[in-house]
C-alpha cells in the first residue's frame, strides 16, 4: 500500500517542483527584460570620481541605452567630458544561458576596461553586476528608481572591502526638435 501511495505521489511531486522551477525562471526572465527596458533612450548627467589617485575629478556624461534584439542584456554607449577632453565609455551585458551575465565595461579587460563576469537583476529597478581586471575585483551596480533618473557605481574590492570609485547620476532626456530651418 505504502508503495502504491509513493508511486503516484512522487511523480506528481517532480512535475510539480520542475512547474515552479520554471515559473521561478520565467518570473526572473520577465523581471531582468523590465530592468533592462527601462534603461533604453537617452541619459545625462554629472559623475565624480570618490576615490584613488583622480579623487574629486568631476564629469559629465552623455549615454545611449539600448538592448539587444530578442536577447535580455543593454548596453550604454556614449562619453564622459572633463572641460575640454571627453573619454568615450560603454558597457556591454548579456545573458549567456547557464554562464549568467558577462560583458564589458570600457572595452573589457583585454582594453583598457574591465570585464563584467557575472551578475544578476535583484530587482524591477536594480542590477549588480560583478567586474574583474587582473587582480582588481569589485561591482557595477545600476538603479533606475523611476522612469527619469538612474545611478550608477563603480566599487572596488579594497582588502575585505568595497570601496566605491565611481558614481554618476543620470536623468532621462527628451529628444525633442527644438526648432528647424525651412528648406528653400
Amino acid at each position: 500500500m505504502k508503495s502504491v501511495i509513493l508511486s503516484s505521489i512522487l511523480p506528481m511531486a517532480v512535475v510539480v517542483s520542475t512547474t515552479a522551477g520554471m515559473a521561478e525562471k520565467t518570473f526572473a526572465a520577465e523581471r531582468d527584460k523590465k530592468f533592462f527596458q527601462s534603461v533604453k533612450g537617452e541619459w545625462v548627467g554629472p559623475g565624480e570620481i570618490v576615490a584613488g589617485k583622480y579623487k574629486g575629478t568631476k564629469f559629465t556624461c552623455n549615454f545611449t541605452g539600448s538592448t539587444p534584439d530578442g536577447k535580455i542584456g543593454m548596453s550604454l554607449d556614449g562619453g564622459c567630458r572633463v572641460g575640454i577632453f571627453t573619454q568615450q565609455m560603454s558597457a556591454t551585458i548579456q545573458h549567456k544561458g547557464r554562464e549568467g551575465y558577462k560583458g564589458s565595461f570600457m572595452g573589457g579587460a583585454a582594453g583598457s576596461g574591465l570585464d563584467i563576469i557575472g551578475g544578476n537583476v535583484v530587482s524591477a529597478n536594480k542590477v549588480v553586476f560583478t567586474i574583474n581586471r587582473n587582480q582588481l575585483r569589485g561591482v557595477m551596480q545600476a538603479l533606475v528608481p523611476n522612469d527619469n533618473s538612474m545611478t550608477v557605481t563603480v566599487a572596488v574590492r579594497v582588502d575585505q572591502q568595497l570601496v566605491p570609485v565611481i558614481g554618476m547620476k543620470l536623468k532621462r532626456v527628451d529628444t525633442l526638435e527644438v526648432g528647424s530651418i525651412a528648406p528653400n
